[in-house]
């Protein structure tokens, strides 16, 4: 889960990590006078979950709080085009209004999971307010990296090397340490999978703080903190993803035309695989897990059918803990809810109970695509995707 800047900067600072100065508000009126508020100078910021915001016109420096209310009335509302939006941008519902702070040089600084190592490590560039893999690809010897203990937490002689390797020294070494400190202590207790300050500003008097914040959380430690569900942004996420996460699916929104609903991660990676394999590419990730039951199987087809992008829908169910009867009776129950589903579906079924699930699918008002093998589905959805009407869906 992903939240907003000003979410991420009102955590960093009950952990000790300075920032400037700033307030959310949906209003552009207020955001003059909150500019008023932090002395007549702003920075007026557009809140998406995407990187990227400066470059697309949603920062802007205010000198005044009439031009601070001007540039939130432009900002607020637009679409908001970045990198990692993709080409329909993200349409912006929030600001945050920060003092203008004295900016002598920018860092960058995150701490995320190392997945090789299984421990956090925190990772740290004298070139801040870039991109970091721009740095890595470019200039890799200019990433520092420490790995830390997740249990023993960041040791002092390893936040100070963070800060000297940065090129710091004197009271901003020592402000660095402590900053770097506080934010492996936030990123532990909160569960976080990755904190990310860009840039991490010094200023004219050497004072160290977050200029940004981005941060997520592990979905599977959400149980342990119920007070950040009220920090999720339902408006940020892919409306389909938030319908799968009702019923409990793995979901993923794609880029590719052909659906999949699968059972088991790796036999849904293999399906993405063999659809690329065939010359088409998958829509979506959908796992609908060992034990799905056949509503949830019924909310899963009718997600996939959603999308508008879907062109055909392949459902590829070896059963071990799920029955392959139950998937079938989940996914016709479904056609029949939805009437017209003029996308081809192509089932292959393995496992247990699947005579009775294609006994299912056999007597059923709708003409399925049965395959014999993987192979043998991939090709008949990767046809069918081609031959589909594109007007198609439900």
């Amino acid at each position: 889960m992903k939240i907003h800047e000003y979410q991420a900067k009102e955590i960093l600072r009950q952990y000790g990590v300075a920032t400037p100065r700033g307030k959310m508000t949906q209003d552009p009126a207020e955001a003059g006078k909150l500019c008023e508020e932090f002395g007549g100078k702003c920075v007026v910021k557009a809140q998406i979950h995407a990187g990227g915001r400066g470059k697309g016109g949603g920062v802007k420096l205010a000198g005044s709080p009439t031009e601070a209310e001007k540039l939130a009335g432009e900002i607020l509302g637009m679409q908001l085009v970045t990198k990692q939006t993709g080409p329909l941008g993200q349409k912006v519902r929030r600001l945050l209004v920060e003092e203008a702070v004295d900016i002598s040089k920018e860092l960058y600084l995150s701490v995320l999971l190392d997945r090789g190592s299984g421990a956090p490590l925190v990772m740290a560039s004298a070139a801040g307010g870039m991109d970091i893999e721009e740095v890595a690809e470019k200039t890799p010897e200019a990433i520092v990296r420490q790995s830390i203990d997740p249990h023993l937490g960041i040791q002092p002689f390893q936040a100070r090397r963070v800060a000297r390797r940065l090129g710091l020294s004197g009271a901003t070494a020592k402000q660095a340490a402590k900053l770097v400190t506080a934010l492996v202590k936030a990123y532990l207790a909160i569960d976080a999978s990755l904190i990310e300050i860009n840039p991490l500003l010094i200023t004219g008097g050497g004072d160290v703080m977050a200029l940004d914040a981005k941060m997520s959380f592990d979905d599977n430690a959400l149980f342990r903190h119920p007070d950040f569900q009220e920090l999720r942004d339902r408006d940020e996420e892919d409306p389909l993803e938030v319908e799968a996460s009702k019923h409990d699916l793995n979901y993923i929104k794609l880029d590719g035309e052909i659906g999949c609903m699968v059972n088991g991660a790796g036999l849904a990676m293999a399906t993405m695989d063999i659809i690329q394999l065939y010359g088409s590419a998958p829509a979506n990730f959908l796992d609908v897990g060992g034990s799905a039951s056949q509503e949830a199987v019924k909310s899963a087809f009718q997600i996939l059918i959603s999308d508008p992008s879907v062109k055909a829908v392949l459902i590829n169910i070896f059963g071990g803990i799920a029955r392959t009867d139950r998937i079938a009776r989940g996914v016709v129950a479904a056609i029949e809810e939805l009437g017209d589903v003029r996308v081809p579906v192509v089932v292959r079924l393995e496992g247990t109970n699947v005579e009775e699930g294609r006994r299912v699918l056999q007597e059923a008002d709708f003409d399925f695509v049965v395959a014999q093998n993987m192979a043998d589905a991939a090709e008949k959805a990767v046809e069918g995707a081609a031959s589909s009407d594109p007007g198609g869906g439900a």
